[in-house]
């Protein structure tokens, strides 16, 4: 068996290497979740973009390289060894992109990954309500009918990326007569629509990437529900699993952090 990688794949490395070294003042500082960082990581997410490295594996139709995943793989390692930081977009390229092309439209899908690749959209994770944590299928906000769309109601809770994003996806109960994992409607909203309310949740840091969302009436139109009325659980687990699988796939990222913690012991001594 030949384990060394073939010519194309040591060509991406060697790319990657180089436009990580030559780019190196614009790799963010600071962490997303504050104002000035998120700053930092919207522009990063731009250079990646130009250099064609944002979401390789996408087809290219979407901004992406129809890259395979060894690329994705050889990609990572080259990318978090060189201190490259966790990407703002995460929550859109890596949790709400795999459930679109598992369960949306072709409408939704140009619509929406071309300005997620280049990272001008941002999405915020609204799961969680303030008595639905990890029993997500007990949350309360609703959805009703109306003409042409639906409106929502309601509150989310612990929001990641809220209040810097431009963009939320989450879950609504649009039957409350159905079984608690039915009856479940799930939702793209614009940040901005009228009648939502971000407000951000300082952590002890002072960081506030976290944000509560209300919504009084907001307006969502038929073409931003994901997969079908009352299905949504479906469409969710398929971004949960997602979720849960970011760090599982993204090993780089912990041999990087690993071999970052040796470097720092060697250089301040034995521990005692």
């Amino acid at each position: 068996m030949d384990l060394n990688f073939d010519d194309e794949t040591l060509a991406l490395q060697a790319e990657v290497r180089g436009f990580l070294a030559a780019n190196r003042d614009s790799i963010p500082t600071q962490s997303y979740d504050n104002a000035e960082g998120f700053a930092q990581h919207r522009h990063w997410d731009h250079v990646l973009f130009d250099a064609g490295l944002s979401v390789i594996t996408w087809p290219k139709k979407y901004g992406g390289r129809d890259a395979p995943l060894l690329h994705w793989v050889v990609f990572e390692e080259a990318y978090f060894r060189a201190g490259a930081p966790g990407r703002a977009s995460a929550n859109g390229t890596s949790m709400l992109a795999p459930t679109l092309f598992a369960h949306g439209t072709d409408e939704q899908l140009n619509r929406i990954l071309p300005k997620m690749a280049s990272g001008e959209q941002i999405w915020a994770q609204a799961w969680s309500e303030p008595e639905s944590g990890s029993d997500l299928a007990s949350l309360r906000s609703t959805a009703t009918k109306t003409d042409g769309g639906w409106l929502l109601n309601g509150q989310k809770i612990w929001s990641s990326r809220a209040p810097f994003a431009d963009m939320g996806f989450g879950l609504f109960r649009s039957d409350p007569a159905a079984l608690r994992h039915h009856g479940l409607t799930y939702f793209m909203f614009d940040l901005q629509a009228q009648g939502i309310t971000v407000r951000p949740i300082v952590q002890l840091g002072g960081d506030t990437g976290f944000g509560e969302i209300f919504f009084d009436d907001v307006f969502v139109p038929d073409e931003d529900v994901i997969g079908a009325p009352n299905d949504g659980w479906r469409a969710a687990m398929s971004t949960s699993s997602n979720e849960r699988g970011m760090s599982l796939r993204s090993p780089a990222r912990f041999l990087a952090a690993a071999e970052r913690l040796v470097a720092l012991w060697r250089h301040n001594g034995s521990p005692p």
